[in-house]
Formats: structure tokens, C-alpha cells, sequence
């Protein structure tokens, strides 16, 4: 059974107060750029870059990061099949630079330690703050988000899922019982 908990509205106006944080809490844009963690994060750091830009009018650097051999608990040296790596690469020096991770969901946080890892491999950010349209609890790892969109209090019998536009053809997002 799925429960729909953010429609596309509640979803825009959730990333709109997000980008209106990001703005206050680091004074402006000055050093200021976007990560989105692949997948979906990539399409809500560039709806966060984008408002930034009709806020400001300032065009903050933009970048994805896929941390696919980062992962402690999806990745296993052991095995034959390499993984299959998307974009490595963040395409712009992040040294000194106030770096926004953006992912959709965080659950246990390993995701978020996995992102922070590729980064420092990248380059040593002045700071690195975690921006998330869902935060639904049960950490493994002492991790938080700086900005989020929602509180989802879940079971661990329950999963978030996030749908945006560019992959699903629409926003929002659910709760489903395992």
C-alpha cells in the first residue's frame, strides 16, 4: 500500500524554502556551489541552482557526484562485476569553495558519508553542508541535514520514494509498506 506524502506543489514550495536557507544561512552566494548526488538529487540541486539564479541573479557553480565506489554497504570488492560508474567528475575546483550536497532522501546517512568521501578526493571544501528534500529518520551514522524540505517519521518496514519529472514525468513523493 502507498500513501502519497508531498504532491508537485508541496514538493516546489519545499525546495523553494530550501534555496531561501541555503541563501541566509551562507549570507549570499559568494563560494558558494551545488552538488546533487546521483540520481535524483542531480535534478533537485539543479531546480535549487536554478531559483538561486531568479533570487540572485547569480549563476552558482553546478555539479553532480556519483558515489557508487564510495558505498560501504552496496559495494563489494569481492565480487566479479565491476560497478557501473556514471559521472565522476565534478567538472570545477571545489577547493575553499561552501559546497551544498544535494540528495533526495537521507536514511541512515551512508549516502551522505559516501558523497562527503568523493568530494574530499575532489578537493578540500571550506565547508560541506547536506540539503535533502526528505529526511526519514534511522541513522547509522552521525549525520544530519542542514536543509530540509520535509520530516518523515518512517518504520524501517516502510520506503520513501521520490519521483521527479525528469525520470518518472512526475513529482512526488510516497510511502509505501514493505
Amino acid at each position: 500500500m502507498s500513501k502519497q506524502i508531498l504532491d508537485e506543489l508541496a514538493i516546489k514550495r519545499a525546495l523553494t524554502r530550501i534555496t531561501y536557507e541555503i541563501i541566509e544561512r551562507n549570507k549570499g552566494t559568494e563560494d558558494l556551489v551545488l552538488i546533487g548526488i546521483q540520481t535524483r538529487g542531480v535534478y533537485l540541486a539543479q531546480r535549487i541552482h536554478d531559483r538561486i539564479e531568479q533570487l540572485e541573479g547569480v549563476d552558482v557553480p553546478f555539479g553532480k557526484i556519483d558515489i557508487t565506489l564510495y558505498r560501504d554497504d552496496r559495494h563489494d570488492a569481492s565480487l566479479k562485476q565491476d560497478p557501473v560508474i556514471n559521472d565522476e567528475k565534478i567538472g570545477f575546483d571545489i577547493t575553499d569553495k561552501r559546497v551544498v550536497l544535494v540528495d533526495d532522501v537521507i536514511f541512515t546517512g551512508r549516502t551522505i558519508r559516501a558523497a562527503m568521501d568523493a568530494l574530499i578526493d575532489q578537493g578540500r571544501p571550506s565547508s560541506i553542508a547536506v540539503a535533502v528534500l526528505v529526511d526519514r529518520g534511522h541513522r547509522e551514522l552521525p549525520i544530519r541535514a542542514d536543509f530540509v524540505g520535509k520530516n518523515i517519521p518512517t518504520s524501517n518496514t516502510e520506503q520513501v520514494a521520490v519521483r521527479v519529472k525528469e525520470i518518472d514525468q512526475e513529482d512526488r513523493v510516497d510511502i509505501t509498506e514493505l
